[in-house]
């Protein structure tokens, strides 16, 4: 058996979950991983556990999502998950709305423990910027004024300035690319509706695994300028992260990334992208469900094991996935309209067959239809 898979697509959350990623490519070599404190790698992973166990709708959606095999037990998409893992390379997902691109994320991330999953949404109006971190001078500005006449007032009372670091918070991005032993996984949904720019923005981040905070490196700057003996520990400030309570310290203003994140980016076809950002891409189209493919999704969601009218309707299930897979575009409908139709049917007040028509004209209307 092949050793080199280091995600099965089983949807099993198997311990202790991806801590021993294979050696990287001599090209994607960014931080050595002796630079990362071992034990304070562990705690980091501890917390994210600890964050991810609390969060059951995105393990439920782990749990749920099913990777089509082939006849010979293969899956292009097992492949190409594991090509990024081992290459360090983002992965491009594309495929119909409802083919199940973003549940993939959750998916790899339930099997190998790398939630929480990191997830930028992307719009016409987002900037790389953003997503790497943010700064609020306005609030930063309002503070020091209030400390100002707070000293103004009663100076025995006054208020001590807040740190710049308390001003900044990396976004999933910036925080993708902090130091660790282990990736994270960053999903970046829907970048097919981004600005035109964005892809490009994206390029030297992609092959570089850094990033500067300019606030932080100029604060460096000025303090090395003002005083010569200022000790190397000022240069480290302590900022928000985007995951839940969590800080990280950045060193003279800079992130550098140890292990590649595993980056899952989503599209919906709806754009090409320049050849330079492809090249530094995998590349899968998610396969079009078929009715062997959606029951086990359709019982993964709904047969628990608790008897819950499951067995009475299951041969009305098929027939319903049949109608779903067999009429009309497929291309042009989502697998969560097929859930919603399932939820009605597996009520323990199940509509009748003249209603379930109607209902199943209402929700398995096809997505370009206005109407």
């Amino acid at each position: 058996m092949s050793t080199w898979k280091l995600f099965h697509g089983n949807c099993r959350n198997n311990p202790p979950g991806l801590r021993e990623i294979p050696k990287r490519p001599p090209w994607r070599e960014f931080l050595p991983r002796n630079a990362v404190n071992e034990e304070a790698d562990q705690t980091y992973w501890q917390r994210l556990e600890e964050i991810a166990n609390s969060d059951q709708p995105a393990k439920q959606r782990g749990q749920s999502f099913r990777i089509q095999i082939d006849s010979q037990g293969h899956s292009e998409i097992v492949d190409a998950v594991n090509a990024a893992l081992h290459l360090r390379r983002p992965l491009m997902v594309t495929g119909v709305p409802g083919s199940g691109k973003t549940s993939l994320a959750y998916a790899i991330a339930y099997e190998l423990k790398l939630a929480p999953v990191l997830v930028w949404s992307v719009t016409a109006r987002s900037q790389l910027q953003d997503a790497l971190y943010r700064y609020d001078a306005i609030a930063r500005l309002q503070d020091t004024q209030l400390d100002e006449l707070q000293r103004r007032i009663n100076s025995d009372n006054a208020l001590e300035a807040g740190s710049l670091g308390d001003y900044i918070q990396l976004g999933p991005v910036g925080t993708a690319f902090l130091p660790s032993r282990t990736p994270r996984l960053l999903l970046i949904d829907e970048i097919d509706k981004s600005d035109l720019n964005l892809p490009n923005d994206l390029l030297n981040l992609f092959e570089e695994g850094r990033f500067e905070i300019p606030e932080l490196v100029r604060r460096k700057r000025r303090r090395r300028d003002g005083d010569e003996n200022v000790d190397n520990e000022d240069a480290t400030v302590s900022v928000r992260t985007e995951d839940l309570d969590m800080e990280a310290e950045i060193s003279n203003g800079r992130v550098q990334c140890c292990e590649f994140p595993l980056i899952i980016m989503t599209s919906n076809g709806e754009r090409d992208f320049p050849p330079a950002f492809y090249r530094r891409c995998l590349r899968l189209e998610m396969p079009k469900p078929t009715l062997e493919s959606l029951l086990p999704i359709v019982e993964s969601h709904f047969n628990r094991g608790d008897g819950d009218n499951w067995a009475g309707v299951r041969e009305q299930l098929q027939a319903l996935i049949q109608d779903f897979v067999g009429s009309g575009n497929r291309s042009d409908r989502a697998t969560d309209q097929l859930l919603n139709a399932v939820h009605r049917i597996a009520h323990p007040d199940p509509a009748s067959n003249a209603e379930m028509e109607r209902l199943k004209k209402l929700l398995f209307k096809p997505l370009s239809d206005p109407g």
